[in-house]
């Protein structure tokens, strides 16, 4: 069992670490995280399968080249032209590994997040860690480095490409980088591609041309595909030079031989992301329904096709009487109080509607 102590957060070192949710999972009652924005129909067979049938190859070494995922990831980001684009990315470690794989890499100065009340903490960890000069959100300078996470998380926020150009000029400086995370785009729709930055191949090379701003677009994939255990993320960069500064510094296999083989299955698995596509903004909504009804006074944020809700409840002493009345049901939430210092807030993911009765039944006594 995790210890803590005054400088934890229950396995987290505060001191050292970021917080984050789904570090619950082993206690005796555990029924279902709540804490974390993975899919709710959970880990897909068809890739599962592929996972457990790898370990049988685990005295290899993994592909070098981190084919054939990375080229089968590359297929199923861009279905028409994958072989042209492939060479901007790079799959790692978990997004995590290549957040700060990029910002050591990045040019030195000032760094900024998206506009948004708070977002995911690692991109301002790195920078810190990396000694950049911390900007606020809304400051008027524009920044050597931006990291903005769309759709935003905890918050729900979420920005247009059109709005998402204009931020970008409006807040990297000639030469800078920006850290664009999409890791929550694939669920906005079947079109979700359209919608991303993913199809704007034009506007990212012509950005750096003309101005020398690098757009890096991050995914991390344990949360669509809910392997988070399995460590998977990738980033397109803004040209294959890019690409291979990161490959220079990136320790070999960090991309073990079970995750490749996930990544390489799961890409295919069409029903898998209609079904996604088709529930999740059914039972978000059905869920902010009962919440609703119940706490009248709770607000609720975020774009429909998420797969998490961000709930204010008003109150500092009822966010933290929920959050524990969930744990003891085996049913954890994430406070909004470690690393984003929003105590009254309380982060709620989307989950099939039997499992949200348990999580509803527990806050009867709120």
């Amino acid at each position: 069992m995790p210890t803590t102590n005054a400088t934890s957060n229950g396995p987290w070192d505060a001191k050292l670490q970021q917080f984050h949710g789904g570090q619950d999972w082993h206690m005796d009652n555990f029924i279902e995280d709540f804490s974390v924005t993975t899919n709710a129909f959970g880990m897909p067979e068809s890739a599962k399968t592929a996972a457990v049938h790898a370990i049988s190859q685990g005295h290899h070494y993994p592909p070098a080249d981190q084919e054939p995922a990375r080229s089968s990831l590359a297929s199923f980001l861009w279905p028409a032209d994958f072989e042209a684009e492939q060479g901007r990315l790079i799959l790692g470690n978990g997004a995590s590994e290549l957040i700060d794989l990029i910002i050591r890499m990045a040019p030195a100065g000032t760094w900024k997040p998206g506009p948004f009340r708070t977002q995911y903490k690692e991109y301002e960890r790195s920078a810190r860690n990396n000694g950049f000069e911390m900007l606020a959100a809304d400051s008027s300078d524009k920044a050597n480095v931006c990291c903005l996470v769309n759709p935003c998380n905890p918050t729900g926020d979420y920005l247009e490409l059109s709005e998402l150009k204009s931020w970008i000029s409006n807040n990297v400086l000639p030469g800078g980088y920006v850290l664009i995370d999409e890791s929550m785009q694939p669920w906005h729709s079947p079109e979700f591609r359209q919608h991303s930055l993913l199809s704007q191949h034009k506007y990212i090379r012509s950005l750096y041309r003309e101005q020398g701003i690098s757009v890096f677009i991050m995914h991390s994939w344990t949360k669509l595909w809910c392997c988070t255990g399995l460590r998977l993320g990738s980033v397109v960069c803004p040209t294959a030079d890019h690409m291979r500064a990161i490959k220079k510094s990136q320790v070999p296999w960090s991309v073990n031989i079970v995750a490749l083989a996930f990544l390489n299955a799961v890409v295919a698995d069409e029903k898998y992301l209609q079904k996604t596509w088709q529930m999740t903004p059914l039972w978000r909504q059905q869920s902010i329904d009962q919440l609703s009804a119940r706490f009248p006074t709770w607000e609720f944020f975020g774009r429909s096709f998420l797969s998490w809700i961000w709930v204010d409840t008003k109150s500092e002493d009822v966010a933290e009487r929920a959050i524990e009345l969930a744990r003891a049901a085996g049913v954890p939430v994430r406070s909004g109080r470690p690393g984003y210092n929003l105590p009254t807030f309380v982060r709620v993911a989307v989950r099939d509607p039997a499992k949200f009765s348990v999580l509803l039944g527990a806050w009867k006594l709120l």
